[in-house]
């Protein structure tokens, strides 16, 4: 025989061997499942929270107004963040009087502090024209 014809046979035989274990491995039925099942838990077993969650996500734009869905995700943001107390905000009172930015700073409504006079801003004057 010769050196070329055994060099194919070999390559034949080879590309044989390929072919057929490709169609095995192909038709094997796999061994279990890549992922694990999702179990999908009733409604009565879910947490409150995650519920309502939910239902605020499915309400769309409407849930940025919704005032328990804005709980809900104060919550969520809470547990997320790791705060240990819950974040409780009083409304500020209707009647209370308005905060002030500066509370040392005197006011026009004080008769014993005379008003503030602000000077005029200036800018310095160079004494050569062209030099700025």
């Amino acid at each position: 025989m010769d050196g070329k014809t055994l060099a194919r046979i070999g390559a034949v035989v080879f590309v044989a061997v390929a072919i057929v274990a490709t169609a095995i491995e192909m038709n094997r039925k796999p061994d279990g499942p890549d992922n694990a099942p999702t179990i999908a838990r009733p409604s009565s077993m879910r947490n409150p929270l995650d519920a309502e969650l939910a239902r605020c996500s499915s309400i769309g734009e409407a849930g940025g107004r919704d005032p328990s869905c804005l709980k809900a995700w104060g919550e969520a943001r809470r547990r997320f963040l790791g705060q240990t107390a819950p974040a409780t905000a009083s409304p500020p009172a209707a009647s209370a009087a308005p905060t002030t930015l500066f509370p040392s700073a005197p006011t026009s409504a004080d008769p014993a502090t005379p008003a503030l006079q602000s000077e005029p801003a200036t800018s310095p004057v160079s004494p050569e024209p062209g030099v700025r």
